[in-house]
């Protein structure tokens, strides 16, 4: 019984053995090349599942991975249109959809990204000095073109990677971007002009807008105090034409100028309430005894 038990797990591990070396399995991460006698398979394998082979050295498997992968290039100067100095730091985003190209073009993800890393050099550096430093670092959102910059990058990697190395360039970004201390303080310098000029130019247009409000409060002062002036005189010289007439009917008649005298001196005195003594002869208290005798002449 017990030879029988080790005869069995031999034969199990014979049978591992045989499949280890005659099959092999696809994950559903992984894209495979199998190559017979160093020349690849006609199909690249990328479904998952499990698969037959020669043992080695006749067919050889070489694993790939599928997914997304992200290279991040290191910090490093260019320079822009203007000639202004600026450090980045990009990314590119992606994934090998070729199997054999990438095997026979690179083999490897390092190899991979050894090729990256001067092709992203080399366009980064070819489309950044296209754009103006202002392009990059603006107090205006609208005149920074970091998602042109971007886009260009990418469609200049793009064919290239895939037809050479089978590379599918799903992204490309800045991830980081730097400016040496003097390009910084250039930078401020000139922003802070521009504030200042801005400044300047919205004083100026303030102190013009304000003298044409007093020029035109002044102008219209001059013609409402013109305005009342003239009607003040018109107003006086009326008056002055009416009491003219009251004093002539007045000079012709003294007897009733008297009394109309008389009258608002009586009027005034009797205003509050008063107690007075006097002789009933007294001008002009003698109107509450008698009314004269005034008879208009002829």
């Amino acid at each position: 019984m017990k030879n029988i038990a080790i005869t069995i797990f031999i034969l199990l591990i014979v049978l591992v053995l045989v499949l280890y070396f005659v099959s092999f399995q696809v994950r559903e991460t992984e894209s495979v090349v199998v190559t017979t006698f160093g020349e690849p398979r006609q199909e690249d394998i990328v479904k998952p599942g499990w698969y037959w082979k020669w043992p080695p050295p006749i067919e050889v498997v070489y694993r790939f991975d599928s997914r997304l992968q992200l290279y991040e290039g290191i910090m490093e100067e260019t320079t822009t249109k203007g000639g202004e100095p600026i450090i980045v730091t990009s990314y590119v985003l992606w994934k090998i959809t070729e199997p054999r190209k990438f095997l026979e073009s690179v083999s490897t993800i390092q190899g991979a990204e050894d090729h990256l890393r001067s092709r992203l050099r080399e366009k980064q550096n070819s489309i950044i000095g296209q754009h103006y430093f202002s392009e990059f670092v603006n107090t205006d959102p609208v005149r920074i073109k970091f998602a042109d910059i971007e886009r260009d990058i990418f469609e200049t990697l793009k064919e290239p990677m895939r037809q050479e190395y089978g590379i599918e360039v799903k992204a490309v970004g800045i991830k980081q971007l730097g400016i040496s201390e003097k390009v910084t303080e250039d930078v401020f310098a000139r922003m802070r002009a521009d504030r200042t000029r801005i400044a300047d130019a919205t004083i100026s247009e303030g102190k013009a807008e304000a003298t044409k409000i007093r020029s035109d409060a002044e102008s219209k002062r001059k013609e409402l105090l013109a305005a009342v002036d003239a009607l003040a005189k018109s107003i006086k010289g009326a008056g002055d034409a009416e009491a003219a007439k009251y004093y002539k009917m007045l000079e012709d008649e003294p007897d009733f100028a008297k009394f109309l005298r008389d009258l608002e001196a009586l009027k005034k005195i009797l205003k509050e309430r008063s107690t007075i003594v006097l002789s009933g002869q007294t001008e002009p208290f003698k109107l509450l005894r008698e009314m004269p005798n005034i008879e208009p002449k002829k």
